[in-house]
């Protein structure tokens, strides 16, 4: 998100979005009161958690394309899985929220104006498709804009359901199918916000990529010619799509130039093979340092500590 015209194109379909779901919670609610449809209730509620999905993607698109300075030097691109994390922790509250009221529901089903839940589930159909096209551009590569996606995402299917269960109460009085659909709704809902979880807790606790091989990479440093070693390797990432690496690389006893060469093919390995475009390679002779591929820092820190005891001693 730093492409500040990308992002100015995405925060006004963000926008866009978030007026036009805005305005039909509003009509949903009011339907689903006057239906006495727990169905349209659900997707209303769903739908104002898309009013804050949307609302705070649009922060965080917008928070992202501020340069980074003293305070942030990474900059802000945490913002968007902070916000990803804050959406699917709400899907999953609303997902339990929904099989609460639906198992109540199930108990003593409520009679079901069927008209207003083809109606008003047919115009959310096609408002939350439309929002939902607006946000997915981007979507594909940013976990923040995939969270909110996911949200619109849910509403489509739960509005398609809504229809199908209204047809099918008009012409069998089936009123349980109402809660059944929301049942439904919610179990969609829970397996896509868990998705989203996952990957942010994931992100945000600086775990290796996914799609990353560590030892297809070392192998790859390894090849490299004046290479000797790898050793305290860290691979994370601050958003979906922005990987960073550092890593303390074994040489002979070169000079600056040649070390300068080293580092540069290991720059193209790491950005054409890995996606990996923010590296900090230390160059070391054999010898320097210690041989431990995936330093413990709480031990460094330890060792840090004891050497600061006895100096003040």
């Amino acid at each position: 998100m730093s492409d500040h015209p990308h992002a100015s194109q995405t925060t006004k379909r963000l926008a866009l979005s978030l007026g036009l779901t805005a305005a039909f919670v509003v009509i949903e609610i009011i339907a689903g009161v006057f239906g006495n449809s727990l169905a349209l209730l659900t997707d209303a509620a769903h739908n104002f958690t898309d009013v804050i999905a949307l609302g705070l993607s649009w922060y965080a698109v917008k928070l992202a394309t501020q340069p980074a300075h003293a305070g942030k030097t990474f900059g802000y691109h945490r913002v968007g899985i902070l916000v990803a994390l804050v959406n699917s922790t709400t899907l999953i509250l609303i997902a339990l929220g929904i099989f609460y009221e639906a198992w109540k529901r199930f108990l003593s089903p409520p009679q079901v104006d069927s008209a207003i839940l083809i109606g008003v589930g047919a115009l959310a159909f096609f408002i939350n498709l439309g929002t939902a096209w607006l946000v997915k551009s981007g979507s594909e590569h940013d976990l923040n804009l995939r969270s909110t996606f996911l949200h619109l995402m849910g509403d489509v299917m739960s509005t398609l359901g809504a229809v199908i269960a209204g047809i099918i109460i008009a012409f069998t009085n089936w009123n349980w199918l109402d809660p059944f659909v929301s049942v439904l709704i919610g179990a969609f809902i829970l397996w896509n916000a868990w998705s989203i979880l996952r990957q942010s807790i994931h992100i945000l606790l600086e775990s290796t990529p996914e799609s990353i091989d560590m030892d297809s990479m070392v192998s790859a440093l390894l090849k490299v010619d004046g290479v000797r070693g790898v050793h305290d390797l860290h691979v994370w990432s601050l958003n979906e799509s922005l990987r960073a690496l550092s890593a303390h690389i074994v040489t002979d006893d070169i000079s600056i130039s040649a070390g300068a060469s080293i580092q540069q093919d290991l720059n193209k390995i790491l950005a054409h093979e890995y996606n990996i475009r923010h590296a900090t390679l230390q160059l070391e002779c054999e010898g320097c340092n210690g041989n431990i591929l995936f330093c413990n820092i709480s031990q460094h820190q330890h060792e840090h500590t004891e050497v600061s005891k006895k100096t003040a001693a």
